[in-house]
């Protein structure tokens, strides 16, 4: 029998987030030579749904086909505070007692975590979002840099193209990499991107007047970061002695000078990468950062990602 997925519409649903589902899990693929999914999408009360692009959809399914599915996928909606209905949120968490599978795209784990199936789980969702999943749900383990997470049998992705992402995956679980990869190619994506969400994060740059006295002498690391900033010299700029500028700097930005000079570095390194054809090492260079090796550490560590990936996803945005 056919592994059945049921994609849930819930009011104001992303289409972009649904029209995934729908194309990796519900079109018939017979050249790939396996049982394909059987997948319908359905509604809470298998009424018409006003979609976020402004029309309406139409199912002749309801919550039932939630009830039998193997596999249950929530979309992404636009409004965190949609009171989801007792029905909706009872048939989720039935169907996470049962054993089934359920996903969630971008803010669709807002649904999965009103049900409760999140609940001592790691989980992420969009970056905007968040923060806001850990600060509604406190015994939800977020993960905000990654692309999804896989908590078994409960799995959740971020922003909207990590749905593919996430579909992907689960294509690959259930048929091996060599079915994924073709489905990929269909879709004309890549079948795994390399790093996690935190490269596409909006890193604003600093408004060092909210920093009051030390704001000057932050102006002044951000417009010489390529050179050797010591505490002493960061310190005897700030007139104060290394001590007490280390105190007050953590207290008015939260971070060490280090930490927030490494930041700083990376985050011009961004810009270089995406607006400029400097070579790695010279990025690392100009940026502060040093040497290519020293660049490609930090990338890792703060983005999840190298900066030849980086570059190649973003040259050309800046």
């Amino acid at each position: 029998m056919a592994h059945r997925v049921a994609t849930l519409v819930l009011p104001r649903v992303n289409p972009f987030e649904l029209a995934i589902s729908c194309e990796v899990f519900g079109l018939e693929r017979p050249e790939l030579g396996v049982e394909w999914y059987e997948h319908v999408v359905c509604t809470s009360e298998g009424a018409p749904v006003l979609t976020n692009g402004g029309f309406t959809l139409q199912s002749d399914h309801g919550l039932e086909a939630v009830e039998e599915a193997d596999t249950i996928v929530v979309p992404a909606t636009p409004s965190l505070d949609t009171a989801l209905s007792p029905k909706v949120l009872e048939a989720l968490a039935r169907a996470d007692e049962r054993g089934a599978r359920l996903m969630s795209f971008c803010s669709g784990a807002f649904a999965l975590a009103q049900a409760g199936v999140l609940s001592g789980r790691a989980a992420t969702t969009h970056w905007v979002y968040a923060g806001e999943l850990a600060r509604r749900f406190p015994d939800v383990d977020v993960r905000p840099d990654v692309l999804y997470v896989d908590a078994g049998n409960v799995l959740t992705s971020a922003g909207t193209a990590a749905g593919i992402d996430l579909a992907l995956y689960v294509v690959r679980r259930d048929h091996g990499a060599d079915v994924a990869n073709a489905v990929a190619r269909r879709m004309v994506v890549p079948p795994h991107r390399d790093g996690g969400q935190a490269q596409f994060v909006t890193q604003p740059v600093p408004v060092t007047t909210e920093y009051g006295h030390l704001g000057a002498t932050l102006d002044w690391m951000i417009a010489h970061l390529h050179e050797p900033l010591t505490i002493e010299a960061m310190a005897n700029y700030a007139m104060l002695s290394p001590r007490t500028f280390a105190r007050r700097f953590r207290d008015v930005t939260g971070a060490t000078p280090h930490d927030w000079l490494i930041a700083r570095r990376v985050q011009h390194a961004q810009r270089l990468l995406e607006a400029s054809a400097l070579s790695i090492d010279l990025v690392a260079q100009v940026s502060g950062l040093g040497s290519a090796a020293n660049l490609r550490l930090h990338f890792r560590r703060l983005l999840g990602t190298s900066p030849t990936s980086y570059r190649r996803a973003f040259r050309g945005t800046a």
